[in-house]
């Protein structure tokens, strides 16, 4: 069985990056869904923004938090950002035909899903990232789908030999 759950230390913020860059090249990342959590200031953003441009995104990358969403796309990858920290109406979901993006092909990242959580599907990939000091992060990444344990395999640090 592969494994549901990993936890991650970041020291810094050239660990998000790097962590980014690996998570860029999973074949499996390419119509994922991931939910991002963690407090104000955690760290959630900064990881799409290196996960964005791992993917090859150039230009400004802006947080969605007033507009919901933010799309992207990398020759024939659409990408979708989601923040719903300011999410609060079930019917913006339909209105804004965000059901429509989550059944499509492409990844989807969003940040503050709790507050969506009665729209959205299941995450292939959670990631919850806790802030133990201005710079240390403790990441626990949960896989709920096929898709998301082979995220996670792939993300896994390899085995030490004895």
């Amino acid at each position: 069985m592969p494994p549901s759950t990993l936890t991650l230390h970041w020291s810094c913020e050239a660990d998000t990056e790097r962590f980014a860059q690996r998570l860029a090249r999973a074949p499996q990342l390419a119509n994922a869904f991931i939910a991002l959590q963690g407090e104000l200031g955690a760290g959630k953003t900064t990881l799409v923004r290196h996960l964005l441009r791992a993917l090859g995104v150039s230009g400004r990358i802006k947080s969605p938090t007033y507009a919901v969403v933010e799309p992207y796309a990398v020759g024939d990858l659409a990408i979708w950002h989601f923040d719903f920290y300011r999410f609060d109406d079930p019917r913006e979901w339909e209105d804004a035909g965000f059901r429509d993006i989550f059944a499509s092909p492409g990844l989807k990242l969003a940040e503050w899903p709790q507050n969506a959580q009665k729209c959205l599907p299941d995450a292939d990939l959670a990631l919850e990232i806790e802030v133990e000091d201005d710079e240390n992060r403790r990441v626990t990444l949960r896989a709920a789908t096929p898709r998301g344990h082979a995220l996670l395999s792939e993300l896994a640090p390899p085995c030490a030999d004895p």
